[in-house]
């Protein structure tokens, strides 16, 4: 698989995210929605930041056992149930991110919602991948 991020010159600058993704390859692998769930069914962290690694943690697991690694993600949908302390928080959600899944973003955009399916979580992150 390979892919190209793209960034058009007249666009804004991306940080933490590419404008465009061009993904080439034979699988493609959606990734359902993830929060901060444990391996019991429970929301774990009362955090956004602990909520958000624990989210990124379980897309990522996903990922991985379908065989694909980070580098394969070409879109994330980041579901947040209050977009200003996500952005308040940024700086540290992007060096959870870089820390899980390293610097080659995918496209991405982050969503308000007034909740989600398990009242206790603050975010959730659903996407795909191409893998080769």
């Amino acid at each position: 698989m390979t892919t190209e991020r793209v960034n058009p010159p007249g666009l804004a600058p991306p940080a933490g995210f590419s404008h465009a993704v061009v993904a080439s390859g034979s699988r493609v692998v959606f990734l359902a929605g993830q929060t901060a769930l444990d391996g019991d069914g429970k929301v774990a962290g009362a955090t956004l930041p602990e909520q958000f690694e624990r989210a990124l943690t379980n897309l990522l697991a996903a990922l991985t056992a379908t065989g694909g690694t980070p580098s394969d993600l070409a879109r994330v949908t980041v579901y947040a149930t209050d977009v200003a302390a996500y952005r308040a928080h940024a700086p540290e959600l992007g060096r959870l991110w870089r820390k899980l899944a390293g610097r080659g973003y995918p496209a991405m955009a982050v969503v308000e919602v007034v909740r989600l399916w398990d009242e206790e979580a603050l975010v959730e992150l659903d996407g795909f991948a191409v893998l080769p």
